[in-house]
């Protein structure tokens, strides 16, 4: 567990560092440069042009700091999710594999579970240490010391129950950064309507180019981040409606192929 915390923590930490660089080079080569141009272009317009008005860009609409913030924020949240979905997908990739090979029919006994346990037990780590192993494994050894099915069950819910809140928990990163992301663009809103004020006193002599201008700022800003917003929580709710599903199909699984199989020798 530890060893996985780590590698995690390590993933986080290299994404975010690759998520900086990447949008940042982005930013430098091709967004600020091509919004600069486009602003310029749009400047010399209005002064040749009485009736020009300008057409919104893209270019313009990404090209402040809040926005390149968001930017990486999303793509530091998309490394994240992808990599529990790996492991959700090779949690679920179990559910196909036939464990407990106990035929139509045929029941376990208390003093049969050492032999079905071994089975699990000769696993290779990494798999013995995912969720369907863990719990099968746990089931047949509290079946075998306790001989009650009904213990059985319970262990195999209260496995499933921890599970998917541990699941819950380790999304908190991710909730985090959704939340994190509209509040970077009303930073930004906060810091283009505080410039927009500074320019007042230009724009009641007439020029009210720098309002406009900073008030695209604060406008924009929260535009991309709330759009960004959207995007992320609903991948996130996405991914918990996975986690949750991989654990309801764990405790299925367990039913069908263990639980109702065993027998106590006083059942009937």
């Amino acid at each position: 567990m530890r060893r996985s915390f780590f590698s995690e923590f390590l993933f986080q930490a290299f994404a975010l560092i690759i998520s900086v660089i990447a949008v940042h080079a982005f930013y430098v080569t091709s967004v600020r440069p091509n919004a600069t141009a486009i602003l310029e272009e749009q400047a010399l317009r209005i002064q040749q042009e009485e009736n020009y008005t300008a057409e919104r860009s893209l270019w313009v609409l990404i090209r402040d700091f809040e926005q390149e913030s968001c930017f990486v924020l999303m793509f530091w949240a998309f490394a994240i999710m992808g990599y529990k979905a790996v492991f959700m997908f090779n949690e679920r990739s179990l559910l196909q594999r036939e464990f407990l090979p106990v035929r139509e029919g045929v029941r376990i006994l208390p003093e049969d579970t050492r032999e079905y346990g071994r089975a699990i037990e000769s696993l290779p780590d990494k798999i013995k240490g995912m969720l369907l192993p863990r719990v099968l494994l746990s089931s047949l050894d509290r079946f075998g010391s306790t001989r009650n099915v009904q213990d059985v069950s319970s262990v195999a819910n209260s496995l499933c129950e921890s599970e998917g809140e541990r699941l819950e928990s380790e999304l908190s990163m991710i909730r985090y950064i959704a939340w994190a992301i509209p509040s970077v663009g009303f930073i930004g809103t906060v810091r283009g309507i505080g410039q927009a004020l500074g320019e007042a006193q230009r724009a009641v002599e007439g020029d009210i180019a720098g309002v406009t201008e900073n008030l695209g700022v604060a406008f924009n800003s929260t535009f991309i981040a709330l759009l960004i917003s959207i995007v992320v929580m609903f991948l996130v709710h996405q991914l918990q409606l996975f986690q949750e599903r991989l654990v309801f199909d764990t405790q299925t699984y367990v039913d069908h192929n263990l639980i109702r199989h065993m027998r106590s020798r006083g059942a009937a």
